[in-house]
């Protein structure tokens, strides 16, 4: 009998995205910072802890869990990575 394929639950990323803040994103709204980059800036702290302290291999789980593409994440990284000035392993 094969092995059950264990599926990342998107709480364990918000979890981290909203740890710090008083604002909480639920999923939806963090897939749609991700697809709009001018709009993640309005949202800086939380955009931090996702590309900085979720897994890479999680940020891209999360994503695709929501149609985001690897191309498509890497750019959102990219953009924010420039706008903050931090680097981060997507944006590499």
């Amino acid at each position: 009998m094969p092995a059950p394929v264990k599926h990342m639950s998107p709480d364990l990323v918000l979890t981290t995205v909203n740890a710090p803040y008083s604002q909480h994103l639920d999923a939806l709204e963090l897939v749609g910072f991700l697809l709009d980059h001018s709009a993640a800036k309005t949202v800086p702290g939380h955009m931090s802890s996702f590309f900085g302290e979720v897994k890479p291999e999680l940020q891209l789980e999360f994503a695709s869990m929501f149609g985001i593409s690897k191309p498509q994440l890497v750019a959102a990284a990219r953009s924010f990575a420039t706008y903050s000035g931090q680097p981060y392993p997507l944006a590499k």
